[in-house]
């Protein structure tokens, strides 16, 4: 199955069941989605009225916890640690996941330092085997997250910009397009004229020949022209008789 057919598979079936569950019973099932190894998209399951009732009752930190995972870091559960449930180590190692995908979003070079402050990481040796064995293997696609309240109009924002760029360079490749046709057609037209003006050479010079040839022909064809050698050979010697 598709990787990304999988996820949505998922995202629809914690929506129907968090559509059946009201109150705390919804707190097992936000702990099941934010274990789940193939899950790393929430905004669907946070939009689920069920969940949104959460808001201000005895039951909200179950909210807060699906939060943390569509939006949050690894560091903002450590700032809230006191109010929020302990995590699992499923849910820990998503949490870190998902808390590289975020510095991610925003550096194209992630410094050693930086991930192991964010991700509460003692030594290089354990980072590299996180990020070789959590990360790129683990992860079998490009995941991306959820966006962040306020972070639409900024998305749109490059949007717009990428599709800009990509407008100027499609003409760009158009025009280059255009000069390359122009320059295969001037291309056509020079070959055509060079071989229009070998084939006139060449016909001029087999013309010269045919004349030239033809020339010798009336020479040696006409009357008193040049001798005929077998000719000149029956033809009777006339005698000389001395002067007396």
């Amino acid at each position: 199955m598709d990787i990304e057919q999988k996820q949505a598979e998922l995202i629809d079936h914690f929506v129907n069941q968090a559509s059946t569950l009201k109150g705390s019973a919804l707190g097992s099932l936000v702990a099941e989605a934010t274990s789940h190894p193939s899950l790393f998209a929430f905004s669907e399951i946070l939009a689920v009225p069920t969940l949104v009732e959460l808001e201000e009752t005895g039951n909200s930190v179950h909210l807060d916890v699906l939060r943390l995972f569509a939006h949050g870091t690894w560091s903002d559960f450590k700032r809230n640690a006191e109010r929020l449930p302990q995590l699992s180590p499923e849910q820990t190692l998503k949490l870190k996941q998902l808390t590289v995908l975020t510095l991610a979003e925003t550096n194209k070079v992630l410094p050693y330092d930086q991930l192991m402050q964010e991700l509460d990481v003692t030594n290089v040796r354990e980072l590299e085997d996180f990020l070789i064995n959590e990360c790129m293997y683990a992860v079998q696609f490009a995941a991306g997250r959820d966006l962040r309240p306020g972070q639409l109009g900024t998305m749109i924002q490059t949007l717009s910009s990428w599709l800009a760029t990509s407008d100027n360079l499609l003409v760009s490749i158009q025009d280059k397009i255009k000069w390359a046709d122009t320059v295969s057609d001037l291309d056509r037209k020079h070959k055509k004229d060079v071989e229009d003006k070998v084939e006139e050479v060449k016909k001029s010079l087999s013309l010269k020949a045919d004349i030239e040839f033809r020339g010798h022909e009336e020479v040696f064809s006409e009357p008193g022209g040049v001798m005929d050698y077998e000719e000149d050979r029956s033809r009777p010697k006339r005698r000389r008789h001395p002067i007396s």
